[in-house]
């Protein structure tokens, strides 16, 4: 096991260098220049221009832009915005805020996968499972600004419920609106998955087998056929959360919440190299660890695999 954890944490360093290395190229590639979009139609002299490149090293060629930033971040040094912050502020005010919600939606996503999932399967055939399966279809086929704003106006301002917006100073409750449409977004496809996984496992001769054993169905279903179900859940849950990390820009703008999202997408916008590819190592480095525990899990819930040298 520590071979098999040591071997995948190695497989982040060659993940890391092409990661950063081609989103250095995109941003590098994208049409326009930088610093003169920073002044809009009121352009400073050309000498003040090229001080600023030559703060930013954009005046050096790509390859000594890329290995100085990667020098940099052997130092914990991410660069600095155009607007004068340290990369790592930005990310230390920002990505706790996406963390947490997405956090929360994985969550909310997970408990009602595996509850309507899981009486779906055991109900198959009946009028609650086509009106669970209608009902998921409507919200993969739901744009996730619609039920953002469908949220925000009856849950937030009619009922008062949540508070519609969340704005700069926020908790974990100020984040229960935007981290509950996220949810209802991802948890259709993940409770189609665990339906279709609990009715194959159903199916299976070792379910027979305990029940003629004289196992009873509040032991059979939860503990032996939910938890052989749950591999393929398990992996979509990991999925789902590197989409939420990076894809949650259009909720956080539409709730105000001051998180990774709009920062990326100005970012982007502004050709901010060292805070995109900043946010994209962080990203890049989570995302593996989530697989990794993933893959950790899948002994813990099928004994039968095994990690081998």
């Amino acid at each position: 096991m520590a071979t098999y954890i040591l071997r995948r944490i190695l497989q982040v360093i060659p993940v890391f260098i092409g990661a950063t290395a081609l989103i250095y190229f995109m941003v590098f590639g994208m049409p326009g220049d930088p610093i003169a979009a920073l002044f809009g139609d009121r352009q400073p002299p050309q000498a003040v221009i090229d001080q600023i490149r030559a703060r930013y090293m954009l005046d050096q060629p790509l390859i000594v832009q890329y290995l100085h930033y990667l020098g940099g971040i052997l130092r914990f040094d991410f660069g600095t915005t155009f607007s004068g912050q340290s990369v790592i502020e930005v990310l230390g005010r920002t990505f706790p805020v996406t963390l947490r919600l997405a956090v929360m939606a994985i969550l909310i996503s997970f408990v009602l996968s595996i509850v309507i999932g899981a009486t779906s399967a055991l109900l198959k055939g009946s009028w609650y499972d086509h009106f669970q399966l209608v009902l998921a279809l409507v919200f993969i086929a739901v744009p996730i600004f619609v039920l953002a704003f469908l949220a925000q106006y009856f849950l937030g301002v009619q009922l008062a419920w949540f508070k519609p917006t969340v704005g700069g100073q926020n908790d974990w409750g100020d984040l229960w609106l935007p981290a509950i449409v996220l949810g209802f977004s991802v948890y259709a496809a993940s409770m189609r998955l665990t339906r279709s996984s609990m009715i194959e496992s159903l199916g299976q001769d070792w379910v027979r087998t305990a029940y003629s054993k004289g196992l009873s169905r509040g032991r059979v279903v939860p503990v032996h056929v939910l938890r052989n179900s749950l591999i393929p859940m398990v992996t979509d849950i990991a999925t789902n959360f590197g989409i939420l990390m990076v894809g949650a820009t259009v909720t956080e703008g539409i709730f105000n919440v001051p998180g990774v999202g709009a920062t990326l997408y100005n970012a982007i916008i502004r050709h901010e190299t060292p805070t995109v590819v900043s946010f994209v190592t962080v990203f890049v480095v989570v995302y593996v660890l989530v697989n990794l525990v993933v893959d950790l899990l899948y002994g813990l819930l099928d004994p039968r695999i095994r990690y081998v040298k």
